[in-house]
């Protein structure tokens, strides 16, 4: 594609950008609901909160550069900022969901807890090769064995 049809179509590289976010999060959401579709109870469907977020697609080199990017973006743009809050949104409503029996009222801290640390494993990856997705997936895991009864 040319620039100066991209230009056209979106306007600026901001909103190019933000365009190939709202796939990433599409995909990301995509798998979440493939994942969720056969959960029986609420550590299945934690679990399967988990797998959707460490998913190959969703924690491939290139989306995770693409997230490292949305957060810097997130904190001077205003869509950026607003798609953010309801990616943080869901994930936390997903989470709260399967945690609320599990744990009762340490579910809205075990929540945020995990929804920075998916979120931190995250931006680890883009900024190092230390961490690929079943690694990030078994770090998160050891964390949920420690504070489920």
């Amino acid at each position: 594609m040319s620039t100066a049809l991209a230009h056209h179509y979106f306007g600026s590289k901001e909103r190019i950008f933000l365009a190939a976010m709202r796939h990433i999060l599409s995909l990301y959401s995509e798998t979440t609901s493939r994942e969720l579709k056969n959960v029986d109870g609420p550590k299945s469907r934690l679990l399967a909160v988990i797998r959707a977020s460490f998913d190959k697609p969703n924690f491939d080199r290139e989306t995770v550069a693409a997230w490292l990017n949305f957060y810097a973006l997130a904190l001077v743009d205003p869509e950026a900022a607003r798609l953010l809050r309801v990616y943080h949104h869901r994930l936390r409503s997903n989470l709260l969901v399967a945690l609320r029996p599990l744990v009762g009222a340490e579910a809205e801290a075990t929540a945020r807890t995990l929804g920075a640390l998916i979120d931190g494993v995250y931006l680890r990856a883009a900024l190092s090769d230390e961490t690929d997705a079943e690694a990030a997936e078994r770090l998160t895991l050891d964390y949920l064995e420690k504070v489920l009864p």
